[in-house]
């Protein structure tokens, strides 16, 4: 059996509504592969989306100094959203509820597919995924967003960063720091990287929204994306 942990990014789940035609499109290329391999299992962690950028950034206006924690509980409560739509979507291969706290002793994994949401204020559903492969017995993260791969900066503010095919947990980690911020913007987040690191797991950054080349990173096919922690 096989466990691969696809932490599913709010930006393909609910950009800025939900992506209907992404997660139909998702949902058949899971169900494929299980069709195709009979004993492995996956665990999808939802990511907040466009509900927790758009109720966070309404906070932040009504109040400049809004708590930190109270802005991730938002979040995190936008995740709880998108992995109960998640759970539905795939209710045919999961018999068990949403997990918001990977750490809890009663997580039952019976079914073929576990969803889980955001746990506690902190860190992203990034954590929660690392967490969960921990528990599990995952070696890799396959990180599904809306980028294509990790850049040397961010490539919407300077031209020339430059696309990563693979780095070193430790490159990676002088990249996007040591501290996590609500709303932050990385790759894959500060806490998650150091305890994946730690506990010397692969992270795949993928772009989500390529079902196809997602499908080759579930069969270990060439695909497009970021290694790290090689």
């Amino acid at each position: 059996m096989k466990l691969t942990v696809l932490s599913v990014g709010g930006s393909i789940i609910s950009p800025d509504k939900v992506d209907y035609a992404f997660l139909s499109s998702f949902r058949e290329m899971i169900v494929s592969y299980l069709s195709s391999h009979s004993s492995d299992k996956f665990i999808l962690v939802a990511g907040g989306g466009a509900p927790a950028r758009i109720y966070q950034d309404a906070l932040r206006r009504i109040r400049e100094d809004a708590p930190s924690d109270m802005q991730d509980w938002i979040g995190i409560k936008a995740t709880h959203l998108n992995a109960m739509l998640l759970r539905a979507v795939f209710s045919d291969y999961t018999d068990d509820d949403v997990v918001t706290d990977p750490n809890a002793e009663e997580i039952s994994f019976s079914g073929r597919i576990l969803v889980a949401g955001g746990w506690k204020p902190g860190f992203s559903t990034d954590t929660d995924a690392v967490y969960l492969a921990k528990r599990f017995g995952g070696r890799t993260v396959v990180n599904l967003s809306n980028i294509k791969k990790v850049y040397t900066d961010d490539p919407r503010r300077n031209p020339d960063a430059k696309p990563i095919d693979t780095i070193s947990w430790e490159d990676f980690r002088a990249m996007v720091g040591d501290e996590w911020n609500p709303g932050l913007n990385a790759p894959f987040d500060p806490i998650a990287s150091r305890i994946a690191a730690e506990s010397g797991m692969k992270v795949i950054a993928a772009d989500g929204r390529n079902i196809e080349n997602t499908r080759a990173i579930l069969e270990g096919k060439p695909f497009e994306g970021t290694v790290i922690g090689l």
